[in-house]
């Protein structure tokens, strides 16, 4: 008897802890579409381009020559915003940024948001979680948080 109570006990505790994540985010991911954005970052998704991945991105200005491409070295002036307004990081008054486009040296959401800008373009990106830092956080990142950059193409080395 005392072995038939103690199998059906760990089956309970296993069944309880099916519903269990040790690794559950903080908070639920958000689509874009249902993210509030704060009215200083300007964002009218209706007015904006929607890739296959649900990046979506505006072409503030459009620049001049050649449009980026994979593999091209790109330098940029930018700054990135939570949905709520905060600014988290910027690059403005400092060094400009340079990395290689689809080399996986930046979030998805860079990689894929400036092909085809060109020198002198800024380009306005809205990225979903998943193509920026998911369930994690970085800094001052929260975990699942919809990302919002405006990103000036500088130079094409």
């Amino acid at each position: 008897m005392r072995s038939i109570t103690r199998s059906a006990s760990v089956v309970l505790v296993a069944l309880a802890c099916t519903s269990c994540t040790f690794e559950s985010p903080l908070a639920p991911a958000l689509d874009v579409e249902h993210t509030t954005f704060a009215s200083s970052l300007g964002i009218d998704l209706t007015t904006m381009t929607k890739t296959a991945s649900g990046l979506y991105y505006q072409n503030v200005t459009v620049g001049a020559g050649a449009p980026t491409a994979a593999g091209n070295h790109v330098t940029v002036h930018y700054s990135g915003y939570l949905a709520n307004g905060t600014e988290f990081d910027s690059s403005i008054g400092k060094t400009p940024f340079g990395f290689t486009l689809g080399a996986e040296q930046v979030i998805k959401g860079w990689d894929e948001g400036m092909l085809g800008v060109r020198v002198g373009g800024t380009r306005k990106l809205v990225i979903p979680s998943e193509l920026a830092y998911g369930g994690g956080s970085v800094g001052a990142i929260p975990p699942n948080s919809v990302l919002v950059f405006t990103v000036q193409l500088i130079s094409i080395p």
